[in-house]
């Protein structure tokens, strides 16, 4: 039973990540920044009993800029 629960455990953190990622990929798309490689890592979810990673990935400076834009709006107190 033990190895059912640890494989049940292991799916639910999977799939959190999963949520986790898709929140941050409709949150960033509401300020304008999309991050074309957020993801989860999937050398995170090998093995078994997954840590899964999201991988927020690589940005061009633009992207760069942008969030580091949302960050300072945020910040500041200015959602907009």
């Amino acid at each position: 039973m033990e190895a059912m629960e640890r494989r049940r455990a292991a799916a639910d953190r999977v799939r959190t990540a999963e949520h986790a990622v898709e929140q941050l990929r409709e949150g960033l798309a509401e300020r304008g920044v999309k991050l074309p490689s957020l993801r989860i890592d999937p050398v995170s979810c090998a093995g078994d009993e997954p840590t899964p990673l999201v991988d927020l990935g690589r940005c061009n400076i633009d992207t760069a800029l942008r969030l580091c834009e949302v960050l300072a709006e945020k910040e500041s107190g200015h959602d907009g």
